[in-house]
């Protein structure tokens, strides 16, 4: 039997799918990336976006018509606001949230559904010791009984069992062999006006330090080289175990030190935080080991402080400034990006100048720009969306001409360096492959070498565009003789 699973949205979205991959395929289902050959169907939707939404509806659509013709079981989790889970519960035959993925294996036997795993169990009693440990070790899979069901009845999991952090403990499927994220918290507790995500997930819930770092060493250990450790406001970790639980820069330490014990070259990333949780501390942790990656994104969201009230930011530009300031002082090679929106409710034209200033000021190699659109259970939602979409387009795209002027700069001065690249793989132009330098810019060259996909190699910039870098490959005797930076 075989499923297939569609992920939408964030990299948080992503580390749920990679748990969620994990479980299907500890009790027997093999995964396919033919929706046509799947038995089982589901989608890690994301409610903060609608065009993410829309193409939940798009799918679901789809397979229900197969329905006609086989059996076919669908499911649905993820981020998603209360307005769409009920719509959801309409269409999908099963839906749960991501800290019930514990209870998955339970419910679809008690929906009536047999599991490869099952089978191979049989009638007669369960399988041999072996064969358990290898297909079901690693999920917790204690849930009380369930009443039940008729085949075709939906189900949501919520209410079947106290919330845990049960999920954070299944050892993820990763997709990658040499990327990884590490969700080190869920959930939010800074209400901005604009975003649903406190809805979807709830408030800031962390994730014990001892299984964080132990996940780290175990990707360490077994040769990733990029780790990025994954939470809404990644910063204010701990804050909701106080005196229970270390703080973010306390995190960062312990990485650091055993990425220096370790002998290891790997690179820590971290997303997103909070400015206004953005401390010096954690700066200082970064800047003493190799490990912990220069690079920083810094969501601004706007340049105004009165859209930043308006906002709920609880920062205003001055402080932001401040931030970025410490950040050049005592990380002078980081590379910096932000997240920012154009036309937010009530956006005048001279607080949108107010924004293209501060792009202008704070000069970030890469910004995340997104046109405002009102998502049901935000605040803002309940205000008038009076930009027109015409303008908000105009916005948005002078705001990119913004940053690729000050990209293209910061590219340049690149030119004639030696770098150290991550290579990704392939690159689409043809006898090229693509990678990452450690602050995130990507880096192509020439090459056919499909095998140096995950591994650090050392390329010379000849060359750039207004986001990318291109250069040549250098042999190991170069980089002997002359070093990298």
């Amino acid at each position: 039997m075989r499923y297939c699973l569609v992920q939408l949205g964030c990299q948080m979205n992503l580390s749920d799918a990679e748990r969620i991959r994990s479980v299907l395929e500890q009790i027997g289902y093999a995964p396919t990336e033919r929706e046509e050959e799947a038995d089982l169907l589901g989608i890690v939707a994301c409610s903060v976006r609608q065009k993410a939404i829309d193409k939940v509806y798009s799918k679901i659509q789809k397979w229900n018509k197969w329905k006609n013709s086989r059996n076919l079981l669908t499911f649905v989790s993820g981020c998603i606001l209360p307005a769409d889970r009920e719509k959801f519960l309409k269409r999908f035959d099963l839906l749960f949230q991501i800290n019930e993925l514990p209870e998955l294996p339970e419910i679809l036997r008690q929906y009536g559904i047999v599991t490869p795993l099952s089978r191979r169990t049989g009638e007669d009693g369960p399988l041999p010791a072996k064969d358990r440990t290898e297909s079901t070790a690693r999920i917790p899979l204690t849930v009380p009984t369930l009443p039940g069901r008729a085949r075709g009845q939906r189900v949501s999991i919520g209410g079947l069992k106290e919330k845990s952090s049960d999920f954070w403990k299944i050892a993820p499927s990763y997709s990658s062999a040499f990327e990884a994220f590490v969700p080190i918290q869920n959930g939010c507790d800074k209400f901005c006006t604009f975003c649903a995500v406190p809805y979807t997930r709830g408030r800031e819930v962390s994730r014990s330090s001892e299984e964080i770092l132990s996940e780290v060493r175990g990707l360490v250990e077994a040769g990733y080289c990029s780790i990025t450790l994954l939470g809404q406001n990644v910063n204010s970790y701990g804050l909701d175990r106080h005196g229970t639980e270390i703080s973010f820069a306390r995190l960062l330490e312990l990485i650091g030190r055993y990425g220096e014990q370790s002998g290891k070259r790997f690179w820590v990333y971290f997303t997103s935080p909070h400015p206004r949780d953005m401390t010096e501390e954690v700066l200082q942790v970064i800047a003493r080991y190799d490990c912990l990656a220069k690079q920083i994104h810094l969501p601004i969201q706007s340049g105004d402080d009165k859209v930043l009230i308006k906002m709920n930011r609880n920062y205003r530009l001055d402080h932001y400034r401040t931030v970025v300031s410490n950040i050049r002082r005592i990380l002078p090679a980081a590379t910096l990006f932000t997240d920012i929106i154009v036309g937010f409710s009530g956006e005048s034209e001279a607080q949108f100048e107010a924004t293209r200033d501060a792009m202008r000021e704070f000069r970030y190699n890469m910004a995340y720009i997104a046109m405002y659109s009102p998502r049901p259970g935000a605040a803002s939602s309940r205000w008038d969306d009076d930009v027109t979409h015409e303008e908000k387009k105009r916005r948005y795209h002078e705001l990119s001409a913004e940053l690729q002027a000050t990209s293209s700069e910061h590219n340049r001065r690149l030119i004639g360096s030696r770098v150290t690249v991550l290579v990704q793989g392939k690159d689409r132009k043809e006898g090229y492959l693509t990678g990452k330098t450690e602050g995130l810019l990507t880096v192509r060259f020439p090459s056919s070498e499909d095998r140096l996909a995950g591994q650090f190699v050392e390329v010379e910039i000849t060359s750039c565009a207004p986001l990318s870098l291109s250069g040549r490959l250098m042999s190991a005797d170069e980089t002997a003789a002359v070093g990298v930076l």
